[in-house]
C-alpha cells in the first residue's frame, strides 16, 4: 500500500526480529484506517564516536561522517535500507519515518580532529544517508559540522540531493578557497514525476539543478553523480543529466548502477509492482543482466560497475555524454597541507564551562 509522502510500499519485518507481524490480506484500508500517515518520529542518536573507517579497495575514501540515521527523503532504491536493521527497525517504511539525529556530532567531530592520532585525509559528510535531509533545516547539525572542518582546515567530500546544501554556500565557499571541498550533488531523473515517486521528499530536478548553479557560482567544485542509474528506468537520461549539469556549472559528472543489497531488493521489487507494474518484469530482468544474473553483486570493483555486456553498454553512454557535456570523470584531489589543530577553548568548549 502506497503511503502518502512515502517511497517504500512496504515495512518488511526486519532479520534480527524474533517476531512477524503480517497484515490481514483481506482487509482493505478506507480514509478511516490508512495508518497515521507514517509520522516521521525523530531520535536523540547516542553514538559516542561520530567517525566511521572502511579498507574497501573501490571506495574513494577511508573515513566518513554521517550526521543521522535513517533518511526521510525515501528514496525507494536506497542502498543504505539495511543499515537500520541494525537498530531494530524495518528498511522499509521504518527506514524513512524513525529518523536517529546525532546532536553530538559536531562536538564529537572536533575531539576527533584534535586527537594525536589523527590523520589529515578527506572525510566524506555522509557515506551513508543524506547529510542535508529535511531535518536539517531545523537542526543545522550538518552546518555545525562544516564549521568544525574549516577550524581545523579538514578537507571534505559533501554527498547530498537536497537543495538545502545551498544555505551552507557561505563555509563551503571558505573551504573551497583552500581547496578543502568537493560538493557531489545526486541527480537521478530530470523527469519531475519519476522523481516524485521514486524519491518523494527529495528535491525536485529542477531544485537540484539550481543548487549546482549556485554552487558553481560561488566557485564551489561540484560533481553531478547520476546515481543510481535503473535500466528500463531512467538510465536512457544519463546524457541528458550529464549536458544539463555542465549547463550549470558542474565540473565533474559519475554514474553507479542501482545496487540492491540486502532487504532493499524486496522493499524495491514492491515500489516497482506498486508503481510501475507493466515494466516491473522488464527492469527487473535487466538488473540482473547488469548483476551477473542476481539483483545484487557485492563483489568489490563489480558492485559499482556491473558486469557484461549490459555494463558496457552503459559506460559507453556515459562516456559519450561526458564527452559531450565535457565534464571530468573525476575532480583534482583536496588538500590536507593547511590542517591545524585548532583552537580548543572555542565557543563550543566554552559552553561546558556555564
Amino acid at each position: 500500500m502506497q503511503v502518502k509522502g512515502r517511497g517504500a510500499v512496504s515495512n518488511p519485518t526486519h532479520r534480527f526480529a524474533s517476531i512477524e507481524v503480517e497484515r490481514d490480506p483481506d482487509f482493505v484500508p478506507d480514509e478511516d484506517h490508512i495508518p497515521v500517515g507514517w509520522r516521521t518520529k525523530f531520535w536523540d542518536d547516542q553514538s559516542r564516536s561520530i567517525i566511521s573507517r572502511n579498507d574497501s579497495p573501490d571506495i574513494p575514501f577511508r573515513a566518513s561522517l554521517n550526521p543521522y540515521r535513517g533518511c526521510e527523503h525515501g528514496c525507494a532504491y536506497c542502498y543504505a535500507r539495511p543499515s537500520h536493521e541494525y537498530l531494530g527497525h524495518s528498511a522499509g517504511l521504518d527506514f524513512e519515518s524513525q529518523i536517529f539525529a546525532k546532536k553530538h556530532a559536531p562536538e564529537l567531530l572536533r575531539k576527533e580532529l584534535t586527537k594525536k592520532s589523527w590523520e589529515p585525509q578527506v572525510l566524506a559528510l555522509s557515506g551513508v544517508t543524506d547529510c542535508y535531509q529535511p531535518v536539517e533545516r531545523k537542526l543545522e547539525i550538518t552546518r555545525k559540522c562544516l564549521e568544525v572542518l574549516l577550524q581545523f582546515r579538514n578537507p571534505v567530500r559533501v554527498m547530498t540531493k537536497n537543495h538545502l546544501i545551498t544555505r551552507d554556500i557561505d563555509l563551503l565557499q571558505k573551504l573551497a578557497s583552500r581547496n578543502l571541498v568537493h560538493v557531489h550533488l545526486s541527480i537521478t531523473t530530470l523527469d519531475p514525476e519519476l522523481s516524485r515517486v521514486m524519491e518523494p521528499r527529495a528535491a525536485s530536478p529542477a531544485r537540484r539543478l539550481d543548487a549546482v548553479r549556485r554552487l558553481s557560482a560561488a566557485g564551489i567544485p561540484v560533481t553531478v553523480m547520476a546515481s543510481p542509474m535503473i535500466p528500463g528506468l531512467n538510465d536512457h537520461e544519463l546524457p541528458e543529466i550529464l549536458r544539463q549539469a555542465a549547463q550549470a556549472g558542474a565540473q565533474g559528472g559519475g554514474y553507479i548502477p542501482i545496487r540492491l543489497p540486502g532487504a532493499v531488493a524486496d522493499v524495491f521489487v514492491a515500489w516497482l509492482e506498486e508503481n510501475f507494474p507493466l515494466r516491473k518484469d522488464k527492469v527487473l530482468a535487466k538488473i540482473c543482466e547488469l548483476r551477473g544474473g542476481r539483483l545484487n553483486d557485492p563483489n568489490f570493483h563489480t558492485r559499482f560497475t556491473g558486469v557484461g555486456k549490459a555494463a558496457e553498454n552503459l559506460q559507453q553512454l556515459y562516456a559519450l555524454g561526458l564527452k559531450r557535456a565535457g565534464l571530468k570523470g573525476e575532480l583534482p584531489g583536496l588538500s590536507t597541507a593547511d590542517f591545524r589543530v585548532a583552537e580548543t577553548a572555542g565557543p563550543l568548549q566554552m559552553k561546558l564551562f556555564e
